[in-house]
C-alpha cells in the first residue's frame, strides 16, 4: 500500500507546482497588463502563494470545518458515532483519535481534514447518521479514514486554497483590466512595442478566463486519482465491502443539496455535493468517480476485502484497463483475503431504527446548539432554545407552569 501511497503523493506534488506555476503565470502578467511590470505582478503572485498556503497549512482544517458549519461532539453525544470512529482509527492503525464534528444538514456526506496525523477531524451530516445503518456508517468512515492515514487530507487543504486564490486573482484581475484603463500598457503604447503589448494583453486575457477552468480540472484530477484507494482500503479496514457500497447507494439515490458546500471544497466529500439527480447525471460530473462504477467495483468483490480482491473487480468493471494497486502492496495483503462470511447482506430496515437514528441525531443537534432539556411533571419532556428570554413556560398538555431557574 504505501508504494501506491507514495506514487499518489508525487503525482499529486507534480499537479500542486502545475497550479503553483499558474498562479504565477496570471500574477507576472496581471503585474505587466496593469502596471506595466512583470517582477512586480510575480512578486505579489509570489508573495500571495506563500502567505495562503501557510494558513493552509496551519488553519486550512479550521477554515473548512468553519465553512461547513461543522460542530466538534464528544463520545456522549453521539456514542454510535464516536465508536465506529474508534473502531476505523484502531484499524487503519492511527495513532490518534480524530476530532469528529456534525453539521446539521439533512444532505447525506462526509469529509475528513487535517495536517498531520496529530491534529485530524472528521466530519458528517445528520443526515447521514439518520439514514445509515452501523455497516454503511462503517464503510463511510474508513474512506474516510485512509484519507487520513494516506495523507490526502492536508494536500487537498494545499489545493483548495490555492484554487480559491486563482480563482480571486484572475476575478479581480479581469474587473481591473476592463474598469481600471489597462495600467502601465496604455502609458508606454508610444514606444513602438503596441503590437506585442497587445499580444500580452490578448493573452493575459485568455489566461485569466482559463486559469481557473484549468486549476479547477487539476483539482478535480487529485481528487479522483484518490478515491478508489480510499475505497479499497474501506473495504480492508471493515472487512466488509457491502458496507460501504449500500451507503454509497444511499448517497447518491438522495436529493437534498449540501447547502454548506462549495466548489473548492466539493472534491473533499465522499461525494461529489453539486451532482444532479439521478445516477447517470452524477457518472457524468468529473469531480469524483462515477458512483455507479465505485458500487460495481466493491460489489465486485464477492464477499473478499482485500487489495487483490478489488484490484481484479476495478479491472474487471474497467475491462482492463489497469490495476489501481500494486503488485508489491497486493503480495503483503494476500494472506488477509480468506472468504469473508462473517457478514450478509443486511435486510431491509423498519422505521423503529429509523426512528431511533433520528432521535438520536437530534438529541445530539440539540445539546451542540445549547438547547435546554426540561421535564413537565406530567412527563412531556422539552427543548428550550437558548434565545428564549422567559423564566417560565406552560405546559400545553396539563397547563402547569414551569419555571426555568
Amino acid at each position: 500500500m504505501w508504494e501506491q501511497i507514495r506514487d499518489n503523493q508525487t503525482r499529486s506534488a507534480l499537479l500542486v507546482v502545475t497550479m503553483g506555476m499558474l498562479l504565477l503565470m496570471l500574477g507576472a502578467l496581471l503585474g505587466y497588463t496593469l502596471l506595466g511590470d512583470w517582477g512586480f505582478g510575480l512578486f505579489i503572485a509570489l508573495l500571495i502563494w506563500i502567505i495562503m498556503t501557510l494558513v493552509a497549512y496551519f488553519q486550512g482544517d479550521s477554515i473548512l470545518l468553519s465553512l461547513a458549519n461543522a460542530k466538534k461532539i464528544g463520545p456522549d453525544d453521539l456514542p454510535r458515532l464516536y465508536n465506529v470512529v474508534e473502531e476505523m482509527k484502531i484499524a487503519c492503525g492511527l495513532e490518534k483519535m480524530p476530532d469528529i464534528y456534525l453539521i446539521d444538514d439533512p444532505a447525506l456526506n462526509a469529509f475528513a481534514t487535517g495536517r498531520d496525523k496529530n491534529k485530524t477531524s472528521v466530519a458528517v451530516t445528520s443526515g447521514l447518521m439518520e439514514r445509515l445503518n452501523r455497516d454503511e456508517l462503517q464503510g463511510v468512515i474508513g474512506h474516510e479514514m485512509s484519507h487520513i492515514k494516506n495523507r490526502d487530507v492536508l494536500l487537498m487543504a494545499l489545493c483548495g486554497v490555492l484554487l480559491g486564490t486563482i480563482v480571486i486573482l484572475a476575478w479581480y484581475g479581469s474587473r481591473f483590466m476592463l474598469f481600471g484603463g489597462m495600467g502601465g500598457t496604455r502609458r508606454s503604447s508610444g514606444s513602438g512595442g503596441g503590437a506585442a503589448q497587445l499580444i500580452i494583453i490578448v493573452v493575459a486575457i485568455v489566461l485569466m478566463i482559463l486559469a481557473p477552468i484549468m486549476a479547477q480540472l487539476i483539482y478535480y484530477a487529485i481528487s479522483r486519482k484518490r478515491e478508489y484507494l480510499a475505497d479499497a482500503s474501506s473495504a480492508l479496514y471493515t472487512r466488509y465491502p457491502e458496507g460501504l457500497a449500500s451507503a454509497l447507494e444511499k448517497i447518491a439515490a438522495s436529493t437534498e443539496p449540501l447547502k454548506s458546500a462549495n466548489k473548492a471544497t466539493a472534491p473533499m466529500y465522499i461525494m461529489n455535493p453539486f451532482r444532479k439527480q439521478g445516477r447517470a447525471a452524477e457518472d457524468l460530473t468529473s469531480t469524483h468517480p462515477p458512483i455507479s462504477e465505485r458500487i460495481r467495483i466493491l460489489r465486485g468483490m464477492a464477499g473478499q476485502y482485500s487489495l487483490d480482491y478489488y484490484d481484479k473487480a476495478f479491472g474487471s468493471v474497467h475491462k482492463g484497463g489497469g490495476n489501481v494497486i500494486p503488485a508489491s502492496a497486493m503480495a503483503g495483503a494476500a494472506a488477509l483475503a480468506p472468504a469473508a462470511e462473517a457478514k450478509s447482506a443486511a435486510p431491509a430496515e423498519g422505521m423503529p431504527a429509523l426512528t431511533e437514528r433520528r432521535r438520536e441525531t437530534t438529541d445530539a443537534l440539540w445539546k451542540l446548539n445549547d438547547y435546554r432539556p426540561v421535564t413537565c411533571e406530567c412527563g412531556m419532556k422539552f427543548k428550550i432554545p437558548p434565545d428564549y428570554t422567559e423564566d417560565t413556560f406552560q405546559c400545553p398538555r396539563c397547563g402547569r407552569t414551569n419555571s426555568l431557574s
